[in-house]
């Protein structure tokens, strides 16, 4: 990841351009898109990252991927604990919607659990966590983690739900702090999709599909 030290001046433009794509255009799909997949554009934006990753004289390519590197037991008894903790919520808050989307829809469920983690997750990680690192760091230093979590949760204001917007930022932390002491993407990948799957299974699905942000 880029951290060299930069002058102050180049740290304003670079915090400026941060907030400009990450919550300015964040603003902009709002307004225009909401209630539309953001597959499309997440799928052109992780190609853009690849491109500017692979010109990047100071990115490590291993970072993409890095399979030797994945903590696999801290990662599972995090997910674990919040597993359970999600299950109780949505028992008591949404009893209706428990378990839900297995039971009503098992096919399209099998689909998301597939799909999901190809579609979805690698590119997001691609954009929110390499490129942004990569970017970004030498702006925000010790604070690149932050500012991953801070904009990863933005961007989920077009689901429409303050829910959505909380707890992507909380799992953008989780996210960006994996990818930041491991360097592998797919370590970060691998605990989204996790927690991805697990909120589209026990029943909190309906603050991440793009249909519910219709106006």
């Amino acid at each position: 990841m880029a951290l060299l030290a930069i002058d102050a001046k180049r740290k304003a433009w670079l915090a400026a351009e941060f907030v400009v794509i990450f919550f300015g255009l964040t603003l902009v799909y709002d307004l225009l898109a909401r209630g539309t997949s953001p597959i499309p554009v997440l799928l052109v934006l992780g190609s853009a990252s690849v491109a500017y990753l692979l010109r990047s004289p100071t990115f490590d390519r291993k970072s993409l991927w890095r399979a030797g590197n994945i903590p696999l037991r801290p990662i599972l008894t995090l997910w674990a604990i919040t597993a359970v903790a999600a299950i109780a919520i949505v028992a008591v808050l949404f009893p209706d919607q428990l378990f839900a989307f297995p039971r009503q829809q098992p096919l399209l469920w099998l689909a998301v659990m597939v799909f999901y983690p190809l579609l979805s997750v690698y590119p997001q990680e691609l954009v929110f966590r390499a490129f942004l690192f990569e970017r970004y760091g030498p702006a925000f230093g010790n604070w690149t983690a932050a500012a991953s979590a801070a904009a990863f949760g933005f961007v989920h204001i077009i689901f429409g739900s303050w829910v959505s917007v909380v707890l992507s930022a909380a799992g953008g932390w989780i996210f960006a702090n994996r990818y930041r002491r491991t360097r592998s993407l797919l370590a970060a990948s691998i605990e989204h999709a996790l927690y991805g799957m697990l909120v589209f299974t026990v029943g909190l699905g309906q603050f991440f599909f793009h249909g519910a942000a219709q106006t």
